[in-house]
């Protein structure tokens, strides 16, 4: 049994739960969703969503708990999925512009992001992309939302918006800046779960 646990710290917690049952079902596999707000929990599940929110708060409540070191050492050892979802995704990334220093990142992957990239005119929006992978545009809600400047090393851009990149994937780490929660489309959800699997390919037989 896949265990995936959502850093219940602050942001759209419930629904990324609702999310996750719902593509287990659809993918017919045994998984289990569960809240962590523990060190002792993150030791305990295959993958964790960081999820929306404010940045600066989550990465203190990561620091705080020890959940956030527990999950920086068990992912860079490839021990465990990671999925950040707008704050969650600032919290990932090496690089931090517009008051990156009062975030503590967990810096695991190898890109560059922008808080609150799109202004107070654009605070909340809803736009289809093409992800990568994705047979058909992918319905994505943006909400006071970073954007990925820049990725290097072994980080790819897998979603743009224009000539914005908003989605990258890093190994088993995956990196969005919308809300995927905020649909009823799980297709994100199962990319998310193919990284535990081992590939894209493997969710497709689940």
């Amino acid at each position: 049994m896949v265990k995936v646990g959502v850093f219940s710290a602050q942001g759209a917690v419930t629904e990324h739960v609702y999310m996750l049952r719902k593509t287990f079902e659809e993918m017919d596999v045994q998984g289990k969703a569960i809240l962590v707000k523990s060190r002792e929990e993150a030791k305990e599940i295959d993958g964790i969503i960081i999820p929306g929110g404010e940045s600066t708060t989550i990465s203190r409540l990561l620091e705080r708990t020890g959940v956030g070191e527990v999950v920086k050492r068990r992912a860079e050892n490839g021990d465990i999925i990671v999925m950040g979802v707008c704050a969650g995704c600032i919290i990932l990334a090496k690089s931090i512009e517009d008051g990156g220093e009062k975030v503590k990142s967990l810096a695991l992957m190898d890109m560059k992001v922008r808080r609150n990239a799109f202004g107070r005119q654009r605070e909340s929006f809803e736009v289809d992309l093409e992800v990568k992978g994705f047979s058909k545009p992918y319905h994505a809600v943006f909400i006071r939302a970073p954007i990925i400047e820049e990725v290097f090393g072994k980080c790819e851009p897998i979603a743009y918006f224009g000539d914005k990149i908003v989605a990258a994937r890093q190994d088993k780490l995956l990196a969005l800046c919308f809300h995927p929660e905020l649909t009823e489309d799980t297709r994100i959800h199962r990319l998310f779960l193919s990284l535990h699997y081992g590939s894209q390919e493997d969710t497709q037989r689940y």
